[in-house]
């Protein structure tokens, strides 16, 4: 698609948002505060799209996260606050600003010394390091504060650290459990600790627990499936017998 066509393409897309808005009675109820739940629900079905490897359906969600940024775009526009143009004129200025060794002269030798340039940067624009969306998926926003600290140097050494930390919040968790202490800050140690762990083997943990959930979810299903080849229902079964079907599963894969 040349330009002026794909400009053609966003000014319709941005003129049927605008209708919507006007003559739908759901569209015209939405505000910033509803639509985060939309927004964030697309951006989860991209992310499945590209985890699938289903390059199809990524350009319908891809299409569904676009439209979402325009309708607010123009929510915004009604409220006198800004417009689809000064939204990418921000964008605009800040990927310049925060390239210099694009746009610029810094020269520099690697993507970390580009992060850590980014990172700079943005502490310049008064920003503070720790800067961070606090709605981000826990184990993302986990992942996402430990590699800000290590671009200052703050991090351990190798995965080692981190593996052996996990021992110690899991006694830690056991003292809690045994007196009475505080359970859910322990928990929270341990999973900021695996996640340190995973980061430093090059593992991303949302990655790794969507994959155990997938497995788990296939694993489940194929349970089930095999108990109604035998006339079974799983509500029936004793754990233990639960726990057979599930290893012959295991077993078959």
């Amino acid at each position: 698609m040349n330009k002026k066509a794909l400009e053609d393409k966003l000014k319709e897309l941005l003129e049927i948002g605008k209708i919507l808005r006007e003559k739908c009675p759901w569209d015209a109820e939405q505000d910033f505060d509803s639509l985060k739940y939309t927004l964030r629900e697309e951006a989860y079905e991209v992310i499945d799209a590209i985890e699938e490897e289903d390059y199809i359906h990524l350009k319908e969600e891809l299409g569904d996260l676009l439209f979402n940024i325009f309708f607010m775009s123009i929510i915004a526009s009604e409220k006198g606050l800004f417009d689809l143009g000064d939204i990418v004129d921000r964008i605009i200025e800040k990927l310049i600003n925060r390239h210099p060794h694009v746009f610029g002269e810094v020269k520099i030798k690697s993507s970390e010394e580009a992060l850590t340039n980014w990172e700079r940067i943005k502490r310049g624009e008064n920003k503070r390091l720790m800067d961070v969306p606090m709605s981000l998926p826990s184990l993302v926003l986990a992942n996402k504060v430990q590699e800000k600290a290590r671009r200052i140097g703050f991090d351990w050494e190798d995965y080692k650290g981190p593996r052996e930390k996990i021992e110690e919040e899991l006694k830690e968790l056991d003292r809690a459990i045994e007196t009475g202490g505080n359970i859910k800050e322990e928990i929270g140690d341990i999973l900021f600790s695996v996640v340190n762990t995973a980061r430093l083997l090059g593992i991303d943990s949302e990655s790794a627990l969507r994959d155990t959930i997938r497995k788990f979810i296939n694993r489940f299903n194929q349970m089930e499936d095999l108990a109604k080849e035998r006339n079974i229902s799983l509500e029936d079964l004793t754990l233990s017998e639960m726990d057979k079907l599930w290893e012959e599963i295991k077993r078959g894969e």
